[in-house]
């Protein structure tokens, strides 16, 4: 297990450094600049500020000198955010990134899996139809269009829950998880179905019935550990599409992470944000993915002697 986890890790750098390579390049073929703005700049002012923050500089040189300062831990100064570097920015907003990005996840997970196994136990019943209709619906919905209607309708009809920010109370936090878990929940409803109902039909299930085990004693230790593999699977890139997908959701409902601060420096043309938070995004995605491929060869015992 632990060269599996080395050889993942290892892995990842080329994928990560190409992400940097490209998302650099992308962001310096962008029009505009960090220091165009409605206000015309004097030429002087604009040359002194390029020597500041060494933009006059081949781009090449610029590429690896801060591909140097990132191995020291050091993601620059912020080119918008007068006094604060990037990486105090970061610190300030990826724990209430994480937090929404875990809720959310959370969410997923127990109404996505929940409503998937009762589907598969009842098929082609109204406790197949009901929830199987829903997940549709969560699936043809996104975020930018579910946020609001929650809004409206438990923030400003019924007026039952806060409707932005993310204080310490529990109720402030629900709109925004449901909205970011939603989508994923419906696909882990329709996977958790489609594994479970393959699972139930095999012939060490029907044995373990014909023992005279309880139905749920066998839907608990035979097939769950079977039926959900395809959940654990897909939770590795579902985790990476909540962060992502953070963006959205903290604009609606104005949470001060770190995907709102990602949005605001593509506006800005702020180099230095966008590839410290790129950077940070994709670190987080590669170790959720290595947590998803752990948790799937522990519940896998022939993937486990496959890698050894």
């Amino acid at each position: 297990m632990l060269s599996f986890i080395l050889k993942r890790l290892l892995s990842s750098i080329p994928v990560i450094f190409m992400v940097v390579l490209i998302t650099f390049i992308l962001v310096r073929l962008a029009p505009g600049g960090p220091f165009s703005d409605e206000r015309k700049v004097p030429p002087i002012v604009l040359e002194n500020l390029n020597k500041r923050y060494h933009l006059d500089d081949p781009v090449y040189v610029q590429f690896f000198d801060y591909i140097g300062n990132v191995l020291q831990g050091d993601f620059g100064p912020s080119f918008k955010y007068a006094n604060r570097s990037v990486s105090e920015i970061i610190y300030s907003g990826l724990p209430i990134t994480v937090e929404l990005g875990l809720y959310a996840l959370l969410v997923a997970i127990v109404i996505g899996i929940t409503s998937g196994v009762i589907a598969a136990l009842r098929p082609n019943t109204w406790q197949d139809y009901v929830p199987m209709s829903f997940s549709m619906l969560g699936i043809c919905l996104p975020s930018f269009v579910l946020g609001p209607l929650l809004i409206l309708i438990f923030g400003i009809w019924v007026q039952w829950l806060p409707v932005s920010g993310w204080g310490d109370a529990p109720f402030d936090k629900v709109l925004p998880s449901f909205t970011l878990g939603a989508a994923y929940a419906a696909y882990m409803a329709r996977l958790s179905r489609g594994g479970m109902l393959d699972v139930m039909s095999q012939d060490y299930i029907r044995t373990a019935r014909a023992k005279g085990l309880p139905n749920w004693l066998v839907v608990v230790r035979h097939g769950l550990n079977s039926g959900l593999a395809p959940v654990v699977t897909f939770a590795g890139p579902a985790a990476a599409g909540l962060l992502s997908g953070s963006f959205v959701v903290e604009s609606v409902f104005q949470i001060p992470g770190m995907g709102r601060f990602y949005l605001q420096a593509a506006f800005n043309r702020d180099y230095t944000m966008i590839l410290g938070t790129t950077i940070v995004f994709s670190v987080l995605i590669v170790l959720f993915n290595l947590l998803a491929d752990i948790l799937m060869v522990w519940m896998n015992p022939r993937l486990r002697h496959a890698r050894n």
